[in-house]
């Protein structure tokens, strides 16, 4: 079983910086990518930002230039830098890991962290 803790989010004011992290009991050389997503209440989770390999990125066009994802396989953990926050950036964000097994694909989520940008 695959756990994926996150951890950083909290409240900060428009303009603010955050950086998750999440924290994988596997290691992460094990996922093919690794990605944040995020819930805001009432709306559907969306992806966020993904990361194939150590450099290879995709990101929210919403978020572009402002978030960077990145990956420290030795320390088996991905990242998530927030910069120049938006009220409208506030949500549950979660972690997300993709393992190839045997040509199957299985998803593992952390618990989620509330990110709450104030105007």
């Amino acid at each position: 079983q695959v756990q994926l803790a996150e951890s950083g989010g909290g409240l900060v004011q428009a303009g603010g910086s955050l950086k998750l992290s999440c924290a994988s009991s596997k290691a992460t050389t094990n996922f093919a990518i690794m990605a944040w997503h995020r819930q805001a209440a009432g709306n559907q989770r969306e992806l966020v930002a993904s990361i194939r390999g150590v450099d290879s990125t995709d990101y929210e066009e919403s978020v572009k230039g402002r978030f960077t994802i990145s990956r420290d396989n030795a320390k088996n953990t991905v990242y998530l830098q927030m910069n120049n926050l938006k009220p409208e950036d506030t949500a549950v964000y979660y972690c997300n890991a993709e393992e190839k097994v045997l040509g199957n694909y299985y998803s593992h989520w952390g618990q989620g962290i509330q990110v709450t940008v104030s105007s």
